[in-house]
């Protein structure tokens, strides 16, 4: 007896739009970006989900913000 698990992630960049402040490491300008991820179990979709992440434009850190 044979178990296959078929699992899939697809990540795509929806937009992109400028941020305020300013990198933390370099001073570089920061960017917000939407992208959304699907995931798929057998080729059936199960989830889809639209995250906001962070990004520096000069040294591409991903910048994570934490609430006080």
């Amino acid at each position: 007896m044979k178990l296959l698990y078929v699992c899939d992630e697809d990540e795509k960049e929806l937009s992109r739009q400028d941020a305020p402040g300013a990198c933390p490491r370099c001073g570089g300008k920061v960017e917000a970006v939407d992208c959304s991820h699907k995931w798929k179990f057998c080729f059936v979709p199960v989830c889809n989900m639209v995250k906001r992440r962070y990004v520096c434009t000069l040294c591409s850190k991903r910048l994570v913000i934490l609430y006080s």
